[in-house]
């Protein structure tokens, strides 16, 4: 499978467009928006492998979602950009038409729909940034690091002596 059917199917869900009879957005809109994500990406993190990537001719190289040159963080960030990009697309265009009109009893009031895009920018950006830097820290998305006071630490503490849990959790 290539990035140009994998990244657009996740990003696909991210932005709630999944009914293929209906797609808001084509296929190749959906495969330039991610290359211009993967492009904004890659001069932001460094991977191990170095991406080419062409806007003009649609290339991702080497494929990212291939066996061989599998990149799960480099996948997960640009798809989670790819959204950003997409709803701040839709933000822009939602505000222009956020209108309150009332007439007598009657009302019409548009200002609903950019808020709550803006809250799904703001949610799918900050996702982005923590993610992003997850990577510049640990050099993979999703890791954690544990300390004395992480949740979980607590109940070690509570629960077993030092001695028990190095012997149970660190072999040497």
């Amino acid at each position: 499978m290539s990035w140009q059917n994998t990244i657009p199917i996740m990003v696909r869900y991210l932005v709630s467009d999944v009914n293929p009879s209906s797609y808001k957005y084509s296929d190749s809109r959906m495969s330039t928006t991610v290359l211009v994500a993967a492009q904004l990406v890659s001069l932001d993190l460094n991977f191990p492998n170095n991406y080419e990537i062409d806007i003009d001719f649609g290339v991702i190289a080497p494929d990212p979602t291939e066996e061989e040159t599998k990149d799960s963080s480099f996948i997960n960030l640009i798809a989670l950009k790819t959204a950003c990009i997409i709803i701040g697309s839709e933000l822009k265009t939602e505000s222009s038409n956020a209108i309150s009109i009332k007439d007598g009893p009657s009302a019409i009031d548009l200002r609903g729909v950019s808020a709550s895009l803006s809250v799904l920018y703001k949610d799918l950006c900050d996702k982005y940034q923590k993610m992003s830097d997850d990577y510049k820290f640990t050099g993979e998305t999703g890791s954690s690091i544990l300390g004395p006071y992480s949740p979980g630490s607590e109940y070690i503490s509570r629960n077993q002596s030092s001695n028990d849990f190095r012997s149970n959790y660190f072999r040497y």
